[in-house]
């Protein structure tokens, strides 16, 4: 419990129906040391007359994510914060808590689904397009998928603001929404300068394909695969990162078309049922959280890897990021790209 309003009316939804519910608040993160929503999700406890814990994993998130989110941009990669946290940081410490505590469920206010398909749980997509979470958690294992309880899947965030409100829980009602990443919900460049040592990040050069120099640049962790805007150059026609060099703080610059990829390799891979995903032609891969989707057939290589063959070309595909593979409405795996 966030002390935010998905999961305030998540556990209002479980206690209507019928469970005993106790919350638990994760302290993963406190900018300037900010604990109001921990008073937040006490408070609504005590109106549902439920037990609240709360959990200190601030070291481990910071080890775990925050230290994996700079390592990959300093590596000129794009990192997923929110994909890894949720696979193997979230889920997995409700698992360990649950076990724990002789509790068999464990449920949050993510705007997915859940389906039982071939002998497997399978994450579906939530019934809020705007809303849907289903990206970030293609990583779960079954003995975690199979005791899931989601009571925003069937529901628009709309329908959910409402039902605080019906219920007079007006401030869950009303909050806005979280945007972007928790630690940096805004700049991450800005984010890096205060994490990283002084002169960690250095001036560089942004070059086009053939090597010419074209201007310089504020240092490359400060860019990403298919960035257009904020640039900081007027060449009088539209110009895309298509490289990042670290190890000579070089950012190559193309045009769109230059971007464009057929194909692409998965590390880290889970697939929930491989019958379902391999080698299949009716495959969907989004590499994006929105408004993006692409048939692909997907193949396992002799090192391990997951070769992704695109039937049509994709532009800005960068290393670091999460690839999801869905068919219809069904998450079946995914993986980071290489």
């Amino acid at each position: 419990m966030s002390g935010g309003t998905d999961s305030s009316v998540a556990a209002l939804l479980l206690q209507d129906a019928g469970y005993e519910v106790t919350g638990i608040t994760f302290r993963f993160y406190e900018k300037e040391n900010d604990t109001e929503y921990l008073e937040d999700a006490r408070a609504l406890c005590e109106r549902l007359n439920i037990p609240h814990l709360t959990y200190d994993v601030r070291d481990t998130f910071r080890k775990t994510i925050i230290d994996y989110f700079i390592n990959e941009y300093m590596a000129g990669h794009t990192p997923v914060p929110c994909t890894l946290c949720n696979n193997y940081l979230k889920w997995p410490l409700l698992k360990k808590i649950s076990d724990e505590m002789g509790i068999y469920h464990f449920a949050t206010g993510h705007y997915v689904r859940r389906r039982f398909i071939n002998g497997c749980y399978h994450i579906t997509t939530g019934a809020d397009p705007d809303k849907d979470q289903s990206f970030f958690l293609w990583g779960l294992p079954q003995e975690i998928l199979q005791r899931m309880l989601l009571p925003m899947g069937n529901l628009t965030k709309a329908r959910v603001r409402e039902i605080a409100a019906e219920r007079g829980f007006l401030k869950a009602a009303h909050k806005r929404d979280s945007l972007g990443v928790c630690f940096c919900p805004m700049d991450y460049r800005t984010f890096l300068h205060k994490e990283l040592p002084e002169g960690s990040i250095l001036p560089g050069k942004f070059f086009d394909e053939m090597g010419n120099f074209i201007a310089r640049h504020k240092g490359y962790p400060f860019y990403t695969i298919g960035q257009r805007r904020g640039l900081g150059i007027d060449l009088n026609r539209a110009v895309f990162v298509k490289e990042i060099i670290p190890a000579e703080n070089k950012v190559i610059l193309s045009d769109l078309k230059a971007l464009e990829k057929t194909e692409m390799r998965l590390k880290e891979w889970r697939i929930t049922n491989p019958a379902l995903l391999l080698n299949k032609d009716d495959i969907i891969v989004k590499i994006r959280y929105r408004k993006q989707a692409n048939r692909c057939t997907v193949t396992l290589q002799p090192d391990n890897t997951l070769h992704v063959q695109l039937h049509e070309p994709l532009t800005a595909i960068a290393p670091g990021q999460a690839a999801a593979f869905y068919r219809d409405d069904v998450v079946l795996g995914g993986g980071i790209i290489i």
